[in-house]
């Protein structure tokens, strides 16, 4: 429900977290169903530093656990740089307050690198280093499991009988399906990568059980973090030995089983993984994995970085703008500032407010509550102990489909309209001309080619002369299009089908690592790719290639490459002495074995460029560039808006809207032609545009207005998700201004978005005299006029109607 009273605590322009959207098949069309909470809301991505915890509550520390239980982050444990702790911090969310928790019974002994874990109303303690680090006495780890239970203050230890783990610190630890699951750390002379679980149902019967992992265990490590998303366990780096690494591991719970994730097929010049680190936190949210912080290459960064686990991507989160700004001293009030805002006129807030984001740490630990992420002390610069809190909103919006609806475009081979005839073999295979054109140049020339050809010979069987080509022979309306045949020698039809999933998807489906067949079809995708000058792809198949090249099949690639000339790809020059004494070594060519043996003893120059890889263009951005009038020759339908046309592409809308793609199957209109409503109401030509704007490209920035018409268009045209309404509803919450609220009125009248329009004109009332001035007031219908005239004289009291009577 709309809450009035509330309306000026709104920030304008600035992207917020609204509640998610469902979608509700029962109800009707119309936005009128929309429920909207003008209510604060918090800034996606960011940084908000909370009061820290006072040296008479707790010390500062690090190496310490933090669990989130209702909405309280308890703290336990971790040193303070002289002693072991095992006091227990209850941090309170709402009310931003710190306080000692309430604790019977006898705790754990002073300890640090333990783990701590949630599970039901109760938070186990286990394992971690204890003694007196001060005097350097009984230092040692542990391998004993408390328990806290929050609703009585009751520390309890638990005593199993059987098989324990050994003892052991810096490990990693989770709940999964009621078990408590303990991973490698250090035992005090070696790293460990053993793998222990116990149930915490019941404590009676409660014993260890080591686990038989399989796959690709991590190697023994100490120092990482762990996180459970989409029901598999995650490791991220942490100290191997000598060796740190930045590889991510999932475990499957189910099988035991471990993969270690590639990152090979990541572009040079989008996000790489995070640098090599350990001391470092990692939290799940919705499909996210995020890492904070630890010790990097003896630095100590401070970038959030967020992996995608589905889309099996990292990158680096920007934060907030006014994640720099501190808003803490902004809600006691600006008379606290105005001392030091009269010292620097050039300054818009004094240069002593400490910042909003995190500085560099590890050792620090991390909780998730609700849709945030709490961060509290670590070691910072100069082995300091820190007793900050910090907070980091989430964004929770549903995921972009757009490079799996077109994957499913071209998985289904539906409203195909081109089809390429391949090789010598003259193999076939299909394809949307939309699609193709948009991303590949070189194939958009051959495809304008062989329309031309199309052109010409139907001319000459008609015995007309034609005109110059303005618009393609695909423009026609779809039912009476034939299909266009294009011819491509230089390409076979295996590697030119990894070729089109990549114009599709912008990604290729890596086959067998390092199977032989395998990367020999990559060097062939390699090879087009350079053919037909797509430079993101030929970076994904070197990388592909250069992972994927070993002892059993180096010399299957390098004669490969030889007969493909592709120099580049000749890689012989690590374990050379093992390659030339294999038998397949004596079999290649002797132009081939002299120059590998030449390349040995006078390797190639590297060439060192400053110069930024060129790694193409991407999927949005060919889309976009296509909407924006790249793409209009090859537009085969029309859309009309209130009778205005407007060029289109079937496949696409096609791939994205079930609703299109039921209606260019069962029933497309004969003269190509379709109508355009949400419902039984049209939009206005602006949010159209931002419709097909999500359509082609996935873009949601669109003004406020806009998302008025636009919140029941994932329902009506069935797009994939509900990510558009999810951005429509935060846009209607957040950003309705003195200067655009005459624009979003009319718009929530015509769509009968009743509490947007009370809303709009409960804005307009306390802030007329600014409204007055507004040109656009003046273009009003006269029924929203006297719907503004009306409000106004509800809102005047009596007592002013009286005053204003006596001065008449």
């Amino acid at each position: 429900m709309i809450q009035l009273d509330e309306f000026a605590t709104m920030s304008c322009k600035s992207t917020k977290v609204a509640p998610s959207v469902d979608f509700d098949h029962s109800c009707s069309d119309s936005v009128e169903y929309l429920t909207l909470n003008f209510g604060p809301f918090e800034t996606v991505h960011r940084w908000r530093r909370l009061p820290p915890c006072d040296e008479f509550v707790g010390a500062r520390r690090s190496k310490h656990t933090v669990v989130a239980y209702r909405d309280a982050i308890y703290v336990f444990g971790g040193d303070n740089g002289k002693n072991m702790l095992n006091d227990l911090l209850r941090f309170d969310v709402k009310d931003c307050s710190w306080c000692r928790a309430f604790t019977t019974g006898t705790p754990p002994a002073p300890r640090y690198h333990h783990s701590a874990v949630v599970y039901g109303s109760s938070m186990f303690v286990f394992g971690g280093y204890t003694g007196d680090i001060y005097s350097n006495s009984n230092l040692k780890n542990k391998n004993d499991l408390f328990e806290y239970k929050f609703a009585t203050g009751q520390w309890t230890e638990w005593k199993v009988e059987g098989s324990l783990p050994v003892a052991r610190s810096a490990h990693g630890a989770t709940v999964y399906s009621d078990k408590l699951w303990i991973f490698a750390g250090y035992d005090g002379n070696a790293r460990l990568n053993d793998m222990w679980t116990i149930s915490l149902q019941d404590r009676e019967h409660a014993c260890w059980e080591e686990i038989d992992q399989s796959g690709e265990i991590p190697p023994s490590c100490c120092n990482f973090p762990v996180a459970v998303c989409r029901d598999k366990m995650f490791v991220f780096s942490g100290q191997s030995g000598a060796k740190i690494t930045n590889n991510l591991f999932q475990f499957e719970f189910k099988g035991h089983m471990w993969t270690r994730i590639p990152t090979e097929h990541l572009l040079r010049g989008s996000p790489p993984p995070p640098q090599r680190r350990y001391g470092h936190t990692m939290v799940a949210f919705d499909r996210h994995l995020y890492v904070f912080g630890g010790a990097a290459d003896n630095t100590l960064p401070n970038e959030l970085h967020c992996y995608d686990v589905d889309s099996q991507s990292w990158e680096v989160i920007h934060p907030s703008l006014d994640s720099e700004v501190c808003k803490y001293y902004l809600n006691i009030g600006l008379n606290f500032l105005s001392p030091y805002i009269l010292l620097s006129s050039k300054a818009e807030f004094p240069l002593s407010l400490p910042p909003q984001m995190p500085s560099g740490r590890l050792f620090h630990a991390a909780a998730v509550i609700q849709d945030a992420m709490y961060i509290f002390g670590g070691t910072v610069d100069n082995n300091v102990r820190s007793g900050e809190m910090y907070r980091f909103q989430f964004s929770c919006y549903p995921k972009c489909t757009l490079h799996e609806d077109y994957g499913k475009l071209w998985e289904n081979r539906q409203f195909c309209d081109v089809e390429f005839i391949l090789g010598e073999r003259e193999e076939r295979v299909l394809g949307h001309i939309a699609i193709v054109t948009a991303r590949c140049q070189w194939l958009r020339k051959k495809i304008l080619q062989a329309w031309d050809r199309q052109r010409q010979v139907r001319e000459s069987d008609e015995g007309t002369a034609g005109g110059p080509r303005d618009i393609p022979a695909g423009n026609r309306p779809s039912g009476t299009q034939p299909m266009l045949e294009v011819s491509i020698r230089e390409a076979e039809a295996q590697p030119f089908e990894v070729l089109m999933q990549f114009l599709y998807t912008d990604k290729i489906q890596y086959p067998r690592r390092g199977h032989v067949q395998d990367v020999l079809l990559i060097m062939d995708v390699y090879k087009l790719a350079l053919s037909f000058k797509l430079s993101r792809l030929e970076q994904l198949c070197v990388q592909y290639i250069e992972a994927s090249v070993d002892l059993q099949n180096v010399l299957s690639v390098c004669e490969n490459a030889n007969k493909l000339q592709l120099d580049q790809l000749k890689v012989t020059e690590s374990h050379f002495n093992q390659v030339i004494m294999t038998k397949e070594f004596e079999r290649l060519s002797t132009p081939l074995i002299v120059e590998i043996v030449r390349r040995k003893q006078q390797p190639p120059p590297r060439l060192y460029s400053d110069q930024p890889v060129d790694i193409g263009t991407s999927l949005v951005q060919d889309m976009k560039a296509y909407l924006e009038g790249g793409g209009l020759e090859f537009c085969n339908i029309i859309l009309l808006l209130d009778g205005h046309p407007r060029p289109a592409h079937q496949a696409i809308l096609a791939a994205r809207s079930s609703y299109f793609e039921a209606m260019f199957r069962s029933f497309m209109p004969e003269d190509g032609q379709v109508n355009i409503s949400i419902g039984e109401m049209v939009p206005s030509k602006q949010a159209f545009e931002s419709m097909l704007r999500y359509i082609y490209y996935g873009d949601v920035n669109m003004p406020p207005e806009d998302s008025l018409y636009l919140f029941a268009a994932p329902y009506y045209y069935g797009f994939s998700n509900n990510r558009l309404q999810a951005y429509c509803k935060q846009n209607l919450e957040m950003n309705v201004t003195v200067e655009n609220v005459l624009q979003i009125l009319e718009a929530a009248d015509k769509t009968q978005a009743l509490d947007m329009k009370k809303h709009c004109l409960h804005i307009i009332v306390h802030q007329f005299i600014k409204v007055s001035k507004l040109p656009n007031l003046r273009s009003l219908s006269q029924l929203l006029l006297l719907d503004i005239i009306e409000s106004l004289a509800t809102h005047i009291s009596d007592k002013q109607c009286a005053e204003m009577g006596s001065d008449i």
